[in-house]
């Protein structure tokens, strides 16, 4: 890379790191919970399922800005994206006290939606300008996404005891219209073809609709499926839980904080470790780890409490880091958009249906232990998936 594309390439990871900071609202709703029940004369575990609706729609909003990166100019998507994002976080405070589900519509569906496009764009950015360093580039950019909470938990903290939820939601939603204005035009996929091209594509580059008939697919969602629940499932409700386990409502929201590092640095850490110890190696490890903490949670309380759900926020945000550079090694870059949202499809299935599944169980004690074994069943389909790597790499031209 020369040195003007170079400067264009780095110009492009600054404003796609910037960008993606401002979207990681997703991962503060714990503290919205409370302040929205009351409000809203709602249950508390009703206001918790907002957070799955989100996680669950910004997924198909991945899927969304992938299809559209082959048909609409990045900053087209990017801009769309954004105006969703603050648009939903905007009406949620229209929402009435008589049709309180239209929650999960504003903040989560439309929300949620907004952010999945944003970030798959910003990803695809990043792996395609930095093709020799995705780990590095993609750890940057989802690491400041994780980040995002350690600064907005206690902003919106503060904000919501000195002007109430519903200002400080109206206030959120600015700020996201705002960084969307000044940095989507600044953000753009490089040239693959023509006189000016800016990257070239090594190896067979597959579509979405050829990935799905593959078994490497099917163990990468699969793996998403069951090694990501454990967190989801304590996310919405750290605060409530360090409270139930003898800390301090204040030592509740400082645990939202842990969890916004802990997801941070596994973002950035675990794809650059990955460069040396392996993909695969790494995703094993960190979905292992994950099944111990959910056992860990059966008994802890008190301070222990706060390293066990750093740990977890960590193995959690590590796969946001490695996936995307492991679906590029197998399938290519060209068209990492539409195929990582087919992928994570395995998040948006988790995120809905595995929190409600294992909320049935009456016993806490049973189900820490089930997504223990939810995330052990994780831990052997990624060791399927690294029998297949050598072989599947040299056939497909990127061994």
């Amino acid at each position: 890379m020369d040195t003007s594309k170079r400067k264009t390439a780095i110009k492009i990871l600054i404003a796609g790191t910037v960008l993606q900071f401002f979207i990681g609202i997703l991962y503060v709703w714990s503290i919205f919970v409370a302040p929205i029940s009351e409000h809203l004369n709602w249950a508390v575990e009703s206001v918790m399922l907002t957070s799955s609706y989100m996680l669950g729609f910004f997924v198909i909003g991945i899927i969304i800005g992938g299809k559209l990166l082959t048909k609409l100019d990045s900053r087209t998507i990017l801009f769309i994206g954004g105006m969703m994002l603050a648009a939903g976080i905007a009406a949620t405070p229209l929402v009435p006290q008589s049709h309180p589900w239209l929650v999960y519509l504003t903040y989560g569906v439309i929300g949620g939606t907004g952010i999945g496009m944003i970030y798959n764009t910003v990803l695809t950015a990043a792996q395609q300008w930095f093709p020799n360093r995705r780990g590095f580039a993609i750890g940057i950019c989802v690491s400041s996404f994780g980040f995002s909470a350690v600064v907005f938990a206690p902003v919106t903290e503060v904000l919501v005891s000195q002007i109430g939820v519903i200002n400080t939601l109206y206030t959120v939603s600015i700020i996201i219209a705002i960084s969307v204005l000044c940095l989507f035009r600044l953000i753009r996929l490089p040239e693959s073809s023509g006189a000016n091209r800016e990257v070239e594509f090594v190896g067979r580059q597959f579509e979405t609709n050829e990935i799905i008939k593959t078994k490497q697919f099917y163990y990468m969602t699969l793996a998403l499926v069951f090694g990501t629940p454990a967190y989801l499932v304590i996310l919405p409700a750290l605060k409530s839980l360090a409270i139930d386990r003898g800390l301090s409502a204040a030592v509740g929201t400082s645990l939202v904080m842990v969890a916004g590092m802990g997801n941070a640095l596994g973002r950035l850490l675990a794809p650059i470790i990955s460069e040396k110890a392996g993909r695969e190696n790494t995703l094993i490890a960190i979905t292992a780890a994950t099944a111990i903490c959910s056992l860990l949670l059966i008994f802890i309380s008190g301070v222990f409490l706060l390293p066990v759900v750093f740990i977890m926020a960590f193995c959690y945000g590590g796969p946001a880091g490695v996936n995307p550079v492991l679906a590029s090694d197998y399938f290519g870059l060209k068209y990492i958009g539409g195929n990582l949202g087919a992928i994570l499809i395995g998040l948006a299935i988790s995120a809905l249906f595995i929190p409600m599944l294992v909320g049935f169980i009456p016993s806490e004690t049973v189900r820490f232990l089930v997504l223990a074994i939810l995330s052990s069943i994780g831990v052997i389909l990624l060791m399927l998936l690294r029998t297949s790597r050598k072989r599947w790499l040299a056939d497909v031209g990127r061994s």
